[in-house]
């Protein structure tokens, strides 16, 4: 078989089959397709081993491994996915297929070019993330009702700066927006609290993932 030509590859770190852990489509059987690499050193990232290494994947054979699995939900993660130039490629071939998509980014990097119909879950980074620096507040102007911004919060001073991103941003009259704590750095009850107690208009969540898995990879 021929090798396939570079512009049609990706470096893929694992694609398989679990429950979607967070985001509006938490629970359904989900293909994730982690793509290899990230520019960004988040102190509680969890796939870490995401960061070097993978294989080399034609964006055919991609497709062929998602259809395997017989789901209807795909998710594309990483790393961080759109630090790989064909990631929007591949997006655009997932729907094209009839997939429901969604994107899981950082926002450290322009989502501009990500196909409409893809759900963009934008986790915006936290000063307890180490990451706030990175954030790509241009970003913001682009989200669409379908998209989603995620915090992942380690205490009460990123709860703080993320009740005021919302408020100045508005960001809950763009789209949904998600809280949850860093699994080991903040109790949920205590967040879930604050958010009562300040009426805030977001979405609780817990990463059920972790709270299944413990981080396990492929899982």
């Amino acid at each position: 078989m021929d090798t396939p030509l570079p512009q049609n590859r990706l470096r893929i770190t694992e694609i398989f089959l679990s429950l979607q852990g967070e985001a509006d489509t938490v629970g359904w059987p989900t293909v994730f397709v982690r793509l290899t690499g990230c520019p960004l050193r988040c102190q509680y990232c969890d796939p870490a081993y995401a960061f070097h290494g993978g294989q080399w994947w034609d964006i055919d054979a991609i497709l062929a491994e998602v259809a395997r699995h017989g789901v209807r939900h795909v998710c594309v993660t990483g790393g961080e996915p759109l630090a790989q130039k064909r990631c929007l490629d591949l997006l655009r071939r997932l729907c094209d297929a009839g997939y429901l998509v969604s994107l899981e980014t950082s926002g450290a990097l322009d989502i501009g070019g990500v196909d409409p119909r893809v759900s963009r879950v934008v986790d915006l980074k936290t000063p307890g993330s180490g990451e706030v620096a990175r954030n790509r507040l241009e970003n913001i102007p682009l989200l669409a009702p379908r998209d989603q911004v995620k915090f992942v919060l380690c205490g009460r001073e990123d709860y703080e700066w993320a009740r005021d991103m919302v408020a100045t941003h508005a960001l809950d009259r763009r789209c949904q927006v998600l809280f949850s704590p860093s699994k080991g750095q903040l109790d949920a009850r205590e967040l879930a609290d604050w958010i009562v107690a300040d009426r805030l208009p977001v979405r609780f969540q817990l990463q059920l993932h972790k709270i299944l898995w413990n981080d396990e990879p492929g899982r």
